[in-house]
């Protein structure tokens, strides 16, 4: 059986396995349907007009499917994004954190897919909507 993973389990992973990027994010919460994550966003996010960049945006989402992803299946480090598809909508909030709502849409054997909203904290319109596909490495 699957080890599953809650939020305090999986923010010990991002701190122990991705030390450089581990302060920037942080799991909300496990749900039902995946997770939610949120980005801590600090100035080196911010590109020229003080808006999050969309590298920054891409890497949320990405970390939100491969934590929905963890959250089921344990702590497979070698999980890898395979597809990707971004849709930025609207600016965010000046000054503030970025929160993902990932629903897993597909979690099989060897492929994940997983959709992702993108929303600025406290305002419900989405600022990018994303939906990433993982190869995740057979068990051994």
């Amino acid at each position: 059986m699957a080890e599953r993973m809650d939020a305090a389990a999986l923010n010990r992973f991002l701190g122990t396995e991705f030390t450089e990027v581990a302060g920037d994010f942080r799991v909300e919460a496990v749900t039902e349907q995946g997770v939610q994550v949120r980005l801590r966003v600090g100035p080196r996010h911010l590109r020229p007009g003080g808006t999050v960049s969309g590298p920054s945006i891409f890497a949320l989402a990405d970390v939100a499917v491969y934590l929905a992803i963890l959250s089921r299946i344990g702590p497979v480090a070698l999980a890898v994004t395979t597809g990707s598809n971004v849709d930025f909508m609207r600016k965010p909030v000046a000054g503030v954190d970025l929160i993902a709502d990932c629903r897993l849409l597909k979690l099989g054997r060897v492929l994940a897919v997983g959709d992702v909203l993108v929303c600025s904290e406290g305002d419900p319109k989405p600022v990018a909507r994303a939906a990433m596909t993982y190869s995740i490495p057979p068990r051994r």
